[in-house]
């Protein structure tokens, strides 16, 4: 499965510009079925940014509690990711990244590590075989950061648009929350510059959201997204 995600891609993907990622589950699949599923992911999601944490994720888990801390603190901040994150939002058969690459090849490495790691978690745990991941992951080239913004909405809005929550406040596997005073592994603050406050009335104002949609639409890998 890893050389399958890891294919050459018809359109290269480029240092120091941001992508729209996304990738579905097999005939929509759900793949995250509670919170353990989701904080799974999200973990794998953060560690796999760093080109030197070259570990299993399970067997990591497995080492002691210093242990782990020490590996962690040997982690770069800067200088060995290999993408960084703008936003993220995890739904039941999919996903969508917001990512800059930084290392040749970042994107691909990444997301070979991150699915695959998933996927043997999953199988394990649910006590299946086999590939859990539609075919290769989609990826959009984002060219400004007015898009950017506008997607990170489109994004976090994901959740209340599907009918799963009434406020995408209220989903909690998002990186809305990042947005909304509590950072963890997001870095938008070059991009997305706008107070918590006009941010959150950036993500409510509806009219305003459908009215500019079409600055997107490129972006939003049409038979996938949603």
């Amino acid at each position: 499965m890893y050389n399958l995600i890891m294919e050459y891609r018809k359109d290269p993907l480029v240092n120091d510009n941001y992508y729209h990622v996304f990738s579905r589950s097999i005939a929509k699949y759900i793949v995250f079925n509670d919170e353990e599923d989701y904080t799974r992911f999200l973990e794998l999601v953060n560690i796999y940014r760093y080109s030197n944490f070259d570990h299993k994720y399970s067997k990591f888990k497995e080492l002691q509690i210093s242990t782990q801390k020490e590996i962690l603190s040997g982690l770069s901040k800067e200088k060995d990711l290999l993408v960084e994150i703008l936003a993220y939002c995890f739904m039941p058969t999919h996903f969508h990244l917001v990512l800059k690459q930084t290392k040749e090849n970042g994107i691909s490495i990444y997301l070979g590590k991150v699915l695959n790691s998933y996927t043997r978690y999953f199988n394990a745990k649910h006590g299946r075989s086999g590939p859990l991941w539609a075919s290769r992951f989609k990826n959009v080239l984002v060219g400004t950061d007015e898009q950017l913004l506008h997607l990170t909405r489109y994004i976090h809005l994901n959740p209340s648009s599907a009918g799963i929550v009434d406020s995408p406040y209220d989903w909690k596997y998002s990186s809305l929350n990042e947005y909304s005073g509590f950072p963890n592994i997001c870095n938008f603050d070059d991009i997305i510059d706008l107070s918590i406050k006009e941010y959150k009335k950036f993500i409510i104002d509806r009219k305003d959201y459908q009215r500019n949609l079409s600055l997107i639409k490129g972006l939003l890998i049409d038979d996938y997204a949603g």
